[in-house]
């Protein structure tokens, strides 16, 4: 009888302790939430990293992407800052300007910007403006002499399609009839082919990379009018940049250092983040993960026939910036109130 208890402790014990050793992913599901339609581009990366950071993390467990849109990501980001468990399970990804609503006081925010767990981002994106080929907007001096502003659809004001085209009539004299509302990027595309609407700010990767731009392009649909990079992307050398407009229409010192912070969000780029206070150990396989997921060949060569550079910013260097960017001083906060409209 005390041979078999003492084997039966031992077996215990044994079990007890492979049980410990399991690693805390074995048989779980991590959730990547995305706050756009599915086919955007900020959902279109988070399925390639869900096809590819599982393999990283120990325990090997599913990760599923779950579509949350609305308000331009907030109903994502606050899903995931106050409702979800911090427990490494929930991830999350949208459009990287939302911390304007935090800034400017928006009281549906329900989020921290600088307290994200920040996992990495993949690209940084500069934008571009563009424009029906069709309608009388064919410069960008036609847009500040325009009786009847072109309309440029939008989701919501922390997106590049609000608060870019917000920020060329702050800084370049320009205007529009801003159309906020839609789902997503997609539901914009049909408005302009519609004639809905005739502009609509994106990413210069998005535009250059997939559909229904190509086609557009090869048509001669769309007109591309206004960059944000410094210099001329190789892609679309005949675009003027906004610093280019800003020294050719003479625009104040006070204008330059907001368009300054209002430009940051390239930097961001397309970043992946997590609920506050997850445990250290985790925050290290989730960032860890990330970047391996960023080298596999898959992931790089579904990148490639996207036309999608891979430039990563580093989770710590997305977290000094969250810190940066959301302790602005009052008068910068008062301009972007006004440059949103609020």
């Amino acid at each position: 009888m005390k041979r078999f208890t003492l084997a039966l402790l031992v077996v215990l014990l044994l079990s007890s302790g492979l049980h410990a050793q399991a690693p805390f992913y074995q048989g779980k599901t991590i959730r990547i939430v995305v706050g756009n339609l599915a086919g955007d581009a900020y959902d279109l990366w988070a399925r390639m990293f869900a096809r590819q950071m599982g393999k990283h993390i120990p325990g090997n467990p599913d990760i599923i992407v779950q579509n949350m849109p609305g308000a331009g990501g907030l109903i994502a980001a606050n899903y995931v800052y106050s409702v979800a468990k911090p427990d490494g399970q929930t991830l999350g990804a949208w459009g990287p300007a939302l911390y304007f609503d935090q800034l400017i006081g928006k009281k549906e925010v329900q989020f921290d910007w600088a307290k994200f767990t920040w996992i990495g981002n993949p690209e940084v994106t500069e934008f571009i403006l563009i424009m029906r080929a069709d309608t009388p907007y064919k410069t960008v001096e036609d847009i500040r002499k325009a009786v009847d502003p072109p309309k440029c659809g939008a989701t919501g004001t922390g997106t590049s399609g609000y608060y870019m085209p917000k920020l060329f009539e702050e800084i370049l004299g320009l205007k529009f009839n801003l159309v906020s509302g839609y789902q997503g990027g997609n539901e914009i595309d049909v408005a302009i082919e519609r004639g809905e609407v005739h502009c609509r700010n994106l990413t210069i990767a998005t535009f250059y990379g997939r559909e229904p731009f190509i086609t557009w392009i090869k048509k001669g649909f769309i007109r591309p009018l206004i960059q944000t990079a410094r210099k001329r992307d190789s892609k679309a050398p005949e675009v003027p940049t906004i610093y280019e407009l800003m020294d050719q229409y003479k625009t104040r010192e006070a204008d330059r250092r907001l368009a300054t912070v209002v430009l940051a969000p390239a930097v961001f780029g397309r970043p992946m983040m997590a609920t506050p206070g997850i445990p250290a150990d985790r925050v290290k396989i989730l960032r860890g993960a990330y970047n391996r997921a960023l080298k596999e060949p898959e992931l790089v060569e579904e990148a490639k026939k996207r036309r999608w550079i891979i430039e990563p910013v580093s989770a710590e260097d997305l977290e000094a910036l969250a810190r940066e960017v959301i302790t602005q001083p009052p008068e910068i906060i008062e301009r972007m109130k006004k440059l949103l409209g609020k």
